[in-house]
């Protein structure tokens, strides 16, 4: 009897374990793209947050934003908030929780709008020559039931904008 239970136990552990992980997801993107700009230069862009209104498509989809910032630009501690009517811009904020000097810029994003909820994204460097660098843009954070059921298309989505940003990076650097 005690196996018989055992069993019973893993088995509702095991369907509960399940049940956790469509409840609670964690979807997570890496995209790259090389950039012919010095790893240094390309840093000294990136660090700066409100240069994001130059490639990002999220800042560039509503020119009639709201937004607000609090601090120094290109420091930790600085934070960026947006404002937006745009369904696929909403609200939130961004803002700078970790630097590596000519390395990588991590940032906490807040979401308040369409969802509410909370995420982490950060560009990494690295130089693969004098004059050109790779620049990687991860995004990671956890998804909700029920829409944890919708990751794969919501990876599909932001995956998109983020390779179109990283292209807007590229030739805004390179011209």
């Amino acid at each position: 009897m005690a196996a018989k239970l055992r069993a019973t136990s893993g088995n509702k552990l095991t369907v509960f374990s399940y049940a956790n992980k469509i409840k609670m997801g964690n979807m997570y993107l890496k995209n790259s793209i090389i950039i012919n700009q010095p790893k240094e230069a390309l840093y000294d862009y990136l660090k700066y947050s409100l240069h994001q209104n130059e490639f990002s498509v999220w800042n560039m989809a509503d020119p009639n934003q709201k937004t607000t910032t609090k601090g120094t630009d290109g420091t930790i501690g600085f934070v960026y908030t947006w404002d937006s009517m745009n369904k696929n811009v909403g609200a939130g904020s961004q803002e700078i929780v970790d630097m590596k000097e000519g390395e990588s810029i991590g940032y906490a994003m807040r979401f308040e709008r369409p969802m509410k909820s909370e995420a982490a994204s950060e560009f990494r460097l690295k130089a693969l020559s004098d004059t050109s660098t790779e620049v990687s843009w991860d995004f990671s954070g956890p998804t909700k039931f029920p829409m944890s059921l919708f990751t794969f298309i919501f990876k599909r989505m932001l995956a998109k904008d983020m390779i179109k940003s990283l292209e807007n990076l590229k030739a805004k650097l390179e011209s």
